[in-house]
């Protein structure tokens, strides 16, 4: 029998690496809410590639204008917005996150308001494997 992939970006049973890396970094940026920020950081961490912060700048480079993926919601970990030069005009990015509410002190965005943390926010969504079984299920001998 084949064995079902997990849709859990986190959890998918295939190496992070490549284009399925890059897949697993859009996927959780699709689930960044809108008024909300995070990092290259937190997506790697998220991952399980706490050291691969820039392999997730690097994923997002190339889809920096798919305005149906909102990479403008992902910054460096100090607020600022390291990615802005990839977006059609240098004040894009900026206008988008404001245009939802992200408030900014000089140049960063007040991370302690509108950071999202995926390894916190997602978790909540994700049953505990220790639950998948039902108390009805028969264990094999």
């Amino acid at each position: 029998m084949k064995k079902k992939r997990s849709t859990d970006p986190a959890t998918s049973d295939t190496p992070a690496t490549g284009d399925d890396f890059y897949h697993r970094v859009y996927q959780v940026v699709a689930l960044i809410p809108t008024g909300r920020v995070t990092s290259y950081g937190a997506i790697a961490a998220y991952l399980g590639l706490k050291s691969s912060a820039r392999m997730v700048g690097y994923a997002l480079n190339g889809v920096a204008g798919d305005m149906e993926l909102p990479c403008h919601r992902v910054v460096n970990r100090a607020g600022e917005l390291s990615g802005k030069h990839h977006f059609a005009t240098p004040t894009l990015m900026r206008d988008l996150l404001e245009s939802e509410g992200v408030e900014f002190k000089g140049e960063a965005v007040l991370m302690a308001k509108h950071f999202w943390d995926p390894a916190i926010e997602l978790a909540a969504k994700r049953k505990p494997r220790s639950l998948a079984r039902t108390s009805h299920t028969k264990k094999r001998a």
